[in-house]
């Protein structure tokens, strides 16, 4: 598979990455650790070498997945995404919200990303991932309690010492961006983004292109809803965030229902689910370099791979594009 250049660094990625949360459990349910590792490989085989996860997916367990699965594999033929600056062992940070752990114990997540916490924390993730480098390094939630040149003087202090290859950000705005830009050339900017969540494209894309920065979007299928399987009515298993979420309102399923009735045609021609021409025509968006696509097992994988089996004319991008311009969310009164 053609790698493309992350940003303005050396970071080379596949243009979709394997996204590694689901298979940590928290939030999501979890994944047989059989069937995860079998998930990872799977990919890996398919070509998809560029893997993104995280010390909180799990609390460790995702990290740990993606080391016990790429162990044996030569170092320099994948890339691991990881990040940093979540604490949910001690009350120092910035609050982020209540939770319970994968035992249903309750406890407070902060956001904390002093130079002292990103050195500790990068060791543990190096262990679990048993590797001794990672290819980008992303702040996971802007901190508001340590300053942004103290967050990335640490990830340079990493560059420096071989651990860290590139720098990296996830939902920064563009004031947060133009901050961290003045301590340390970032590669990429983490963000969510969809075809029907399209506010990134009116300021973070434009300053990610003028400053050579790789968008990675997150929730390219709007966590189920591009895929067309989520029907009016949909009941949500208890403590999914998706239940009265603005995009899962009857309303909206249904207006996105018609968005995706528009472009179906263009789907069936490519022999194709709708769900993978969603991520190809993600993938060539202006500014995006790598697509997070989740999975938790090895037919997930394979069906996200096929994303890749056809290849877009202008006019069908252009076609899609258009189709997605037209669909708008009802107004929380509405739906």
């Amino acid at each position: 598979m053609e790698l493309r250049k992350l940003g303005n660094s050396d970071v080379m990625v596949t243009p979709m990455a394997f996204g590694a949360w689901a298979i940590g459990g928290w939030m999501w349910g979890g994944a047989e650790e059989q069937a995860a590792i079998s998930a990872i490989k799977a990919a890996f085989d398919a070509g998809i070498t560029t893997i993104d996860t995280a010390p909180v997916y799990g609390f460790g367990r995702s990290e740990e997945l993606v080391g016990k699965a790429m162990e044996g594999v030569s170092r320099d033929k994948y890339q691991i995404l990881t990040k940093f600056g979540m604490n949910w062992e001690t009350e120092q940070g910035e609050y982020f919200f209540d939770s319970v752990d994968n035992d249903g114990k309750p406890f407070r997540m902060f956001k904390w990303a002093s130079k002292e916490k990103i050195m500790q924390e990068c060791e543990v993730s190096l262990r679990r991932l048993k590797t001794d480098y990672i290819d980008l390094y992303q702040i996971h939630w802007p901190d508001a309690s340590t300053p942004i040149h103290e967050t990335f003087e640490a990830v340079q202090r990493l560059i420096e010492q071989g651990k860290v290859r590139a720098a990296g950000v996830c939902n920064y705005n563009t004031a947060q961006v133009a901050e961290a830009l003045a301590t340390i050339q970032l590669a990429s900017n983490q963000v969510p983004y969809s075809m029907i969540n399209r506010g990134i494209e009116k300021d973070v894309v434009p300053q990610a292109i003028e400053k050579g920065l790789g968008i990675i979007p997150y929730s390219p299928l709007q966590r189920g809803l591009l895929t067309g399987k989520i029907k009016p009515g949909h009941k949500f298993n208890e403590g999914d965030t998706r239940e009265g979420n603005l995009y899962y309102t009857d309303e909206n399923i249904r207006r996105t229902h018609t968005l995706l009735e528009e472009i179906k045609p263009i789907a069936e021609k490519h022999d194709a689910t709708l769900g993978q021409l969603v991520i190809n025509w993600t993938m060539n968006r202006p500014g995006v370099a790598c697509v997070l696509v989740g999975a938790r097992d090895e037919q997930q994988v394979t069906d996200n791979a096929k994303a890749f089996a056809f290849t877009l004319t202008t006019e069908e991008l252009n076609a899609v594009t258009e189709a997605a311009d037209r669909f708008s969310l009802a107004p929380v009164n509405q739906a």
